[in-house]
């Protein structure tokens, strides 16, 4: 596998919603996506995050100001699971949203992809939502 196939969020993947208390109000994500750009009849499972203490947290000073939006980051999860790259794809528009998404993920630990068996470094989308709403998109 190279490094410029990407695993995309399949139907379902509800973005990962930050909290200013630095826990997710809702963390709703697929185990399987849809990998984009591999061909051939490899078998590949994709990287699956780890569930347990989520460490996204919503910048407080945002939160009292009522500033929302969503990033969507492009991650590369190594053999390992760990994360070791990030890239804002879509930025909320807020600087400060986009580094806290960019701070937490670096942390998420993965179930690391796997093609024919055998563990792989691959890349996968990950949307972040901000939102001041608990309870929305749950």
């Amino acid at each position: 596998m190279n490094e410029a196939d990407t695993a995309q969020p399949g139907p379902g993947w509800a973005p990962r919603r930050a909290h200013p208390s630095g826990v997710l109000l809702a963390v709703v994500l697929l185990p399987a996506l849809i990998l984009m750009g591999c061909g051939g009849e490899d078998e590949i499972q994709q990287p699956v995050p780890l569930y347990g203490e989520d460490p996204i947290a919503y910048p407080v000073q945002l939160w009292d100001q009522g500033v929302e939006g969503e990033t969507v980051l492009r991650i590369r999860v190594t053999e390992m699971g760990e994360v070791d790259s990030v890239e804002v794809r879509e930025s909320s528009g807020h600087g400060g949203l986009d580094s806290a998404a960019v701070e937490g993920v670096r942390i998420l630990g993965f179930q690391p992809g796997r093609r024919n068996g055998q563990r792989v470094r691959m890349w996968a989308t990950v949307p972040v939502e901000f939102s001041t709403r608990p309870g929305e998109n749950q």
